[in-house]
């Protein structure tokens, strides 16, 4: 449905000019490509960090752990309650004829007169009503130290919650990086592709104008024609794998996978600063967000070891209760209590297993972490030493390229002075498509393969290096 068409089924009489232009407006948001609302103009080439920006806003990753970072926050701000006091206020009412509750409420409303002692109303009274307004509040002057452990917990877990985002961020920057360059290789390989169809349709046409003028055999054009063919069979993989590449980067942009996409840049051989093997590794155990939340799990594991000790220790309360006793709504009397309580728990059967159940989550957390790192480490090893592969097999292939490219030069003479025979000159540009081909892989790999190396140090924390 168009705008026209939904703003026209809108009728509103009483709106203002004003409302009118903001249900408009909204209409118009909510239409509106996210690319757009986020900064990039419609018909504007979307360039790397446009992209990644959009993706940090709209990727639905980002608005889970951003879920996550809030809850995290509140869990502190609720374990933080544990230190303030507790405020109750109740009204009672009650209606019996017990001799003990009669007496005692008699008292609280300060009604009692010389003749309740006598022994027949004191023994068998009336039913008597007594209306119980009640304040109490209650202090944890020590509370065995349970406030203090979920604190701390909670603080690790907002500081989880906080490694998290940070690790979904580089993941993100990471498929959209990904993404951008394999729809840049994509259009490249097809481009690659369109300038192999038009040289083999050139093959075809000279090769049938040799065979009408009798200076080459019908073999020669169906050799053409075969290779024409192929040529072709990649042209039209390289036409479906843009439109793969696209959903691909509409899925990291958190859009629509069916959303058109211009993009801005091209596959080069530009150089990357990236340090040492080993100084990666040092890298990425100060700034992996995995490591960090290991890490941070380990200390909750060991706060829980101490919470777990502290139950061994008493708690100490101090309270107020200020009532007001009627017998009816209006009249009454008010009275106070105050004071302090020391609760040890004498006996408490679970109390060593929670301790000794603390203490092994406490070595499973320190079992992970050292698990975790020797997965990192394996980690940023691979990822350096493809990236190395990567870097070295482009030098290789740009090599090859100019090989094979000064190859068909020559091959391509000695055809057209008939030195030999269209077989050969097939054979060079296949040679020469597969070597631009591989360039363009290298390429791909060379970019992917650093982006590879930024994630697994826990440093891809922008693309400006690929701008």
């Amino acid at each position: 449905m168009s705008h026209k068409n939904l703003i026209n089924k809108i009728y509103l009489p009483s709106r203002s000019l004003k409302e009118y232009l903001a249900i408009i407006l909204a209409i118009n948001l909510v239409f509106m490509p996210a690319a757009v609302v986020y900064g990039q103009t419609e018909g504007q080439a979307l360039t790397l960090p446009v992209a990644v920006e959009i993706a940090l806003k709209t990727n639905p990753l980002i608005r889970a752990t951003a879920s996550g970072s809030d809850f995290a926050r509140a869990q502190v701000t609720e374990a933080r309650a544990g230190w303030f006091p507790t405020i109750q206020l109740s009204e009672t009412f009650i209606n019996g004829n017990n001799p003990v509750f009669v007496f005692g409420s008699l008292l609280e409303q300060a009604r009692f007169n010389e003749g309740n002692f006598a022994l027949g109303p004191l023994n068998n009274p009336d039913p008597f009503n007594n209306f119980r307004f009640g304040v109490s509040i209650k202090t944890p002057i020590f509370d065995q130290r349970r406030t203090t452990t979920r604190v701390n917990q909670a603080k690790f877990m907002e500081k989880q919650a906080d490694a998290q985002t940070r690790m979904v961020e580089q993941r993100i920057r990471f498929e959209v990086l990904r993404s951008f360059y394999g729809l840049i290789l994509a259009k490249q390989k097809k481009e690659v592709a369109e300038g192999a169809v038009r040289l083999a349709e050139a093959d075809v046409r000279r090769s049938r104008d040799r065979v009408e003028t009798g200076t080459a055999v019908a073999a020669d054009m169906l050799s053409a024609e075969v290779q024409l063919a192929e040529f072709r069979q990649q042209l039209i993989q390289a036409e479906g794998d843009i439109q793969t590449a696209i959903a691909g980067l509409n899925t990291a942009l958190g859009m629509p996978v069916n959303s058109p996409q211009s993009i801005e840049g091209r596959l080069s051989g530009k150089p990357f600063d990236v340090a040492g093997q080993d100084e990666l590794l040092q890298q990425a155990m100060l700034h992996r967000p995995e490591f960090l939340k290991a890490g941070l799990t380990r200390q909750i594991r060991d706060e829980g070891v101490k919470g777990a000790r502290s139950g061994y220790l008493p708690r100490v309360d101090v309270f107020a209760n200020l009532g007001a006793s009627r017998h009816n709504w209006i009249n009454g009397s008010t009275d106070y209590t105050v004071g302090a309580s020391v609760t040890f728990d004498l006996l408490d059967a679970g109390r060593s297993a929670r301790v000794t159940m603390a203490r092994a989550a406490a070595d499973q957390a320190a079992g992970e972490q050292e698990h975790l790192a020797g997965q990192i480490r394996f980690e940023v090893v691979q990822a350096y030493q493809q990236y190395v592969s990567a870097r070295e097999r482009l030098k290789v292939a740009e090599q090859v390229i100019a090989y094979s490219s000064e190859a068909l030069r020559i091959v391509q003479d000695r055809y057209n002075e008939g030195l030999t025979t269209i077989t050969e000159v097939l054979r060079a540009e296949s040679a020469h498509l597969r070597a631009r081909m591989n360039v363009l892989a290298s390429q791909y790999d060379y970019y992917v393969g650093y982006a590879n190396v930024l994630l697994t140090s826990g440093r891809l924390i922008d693309v400006q290096p690929f701008s």
